[in-house]
């Protein structure tokens, strides 16, 4: 299994950046887009649980990437309010360079109450089917990287314009 975190430091009060973050279309706008990232495509996001965050909210990834048909669901499995939240998939995903995910979010209070530290992490398997697994092996740390990245700069952008909090 392979991992990668990120932390930063973001100028909001942790319960304003955590209800920002936890709301899957905020952190994963990235995925929504059309973009050379996702080569050109964009997944569309889907609630399948009536509760649209805390443990057990559910929602279904579903698009195509390169023509390819992705098709996922993610599950929260911890949610521990204003402060973590796990998420990942369950089932039998169709993505491409993952076989697996889970992300993990963690907003602890900064040097003063209008401040978070915001660590992001995730974990993730590779596919087994061997074209895969080699497009995996060259694409996969990098997409886990943007990722990552995108989620936190997206969310650090979205929540240092607003007024502070």
């Amino acid at each position: 299994m392979k991992s990668v975190t990120k932390t930063i430091v973001i100028r909001a009060a942790p319960p304003v950046v955590f209800a920002y973050m936890d709301a899957i279309g905020n952190t994963g706008a990235h995925m929504m887009n059309d973009s050379s990232m996702m080569m050109g495509s964009g997944l569309q996001l889907k609630q399948l649980s009536a509760n649209a965050t805390g443990p057990d909210a559910r929602y279904r990834w579903s698009g195509k990437v390169m023509g390819f048909p992705m098709d996922f669901t993610v599950v929260v499995t911890k949610w521990l309010k204003d402060y973590e939240k796990i998420w990942e998939t369950t089932g039998h995903p169709k993505m491409l360079i993952l076989s697996w995910y889970q992300m993990q979010l963690l907003v602890r209070p900064g040097s003063d109450q209008y401040q978070s530290t915001v660590s992001l992490c995730i974990r993730y398997k590779r596919p087994k089917p061997l074209f895969w697994r080699i497009v995996s092996f060259l694409l996969a740390d990098w997409y886990a990287n943007w990722c990552v990245n995108s989620m936190l700069q997206d969310s650090k952008i979205a929540l240092e314009s607003r007024p502070v909090t």
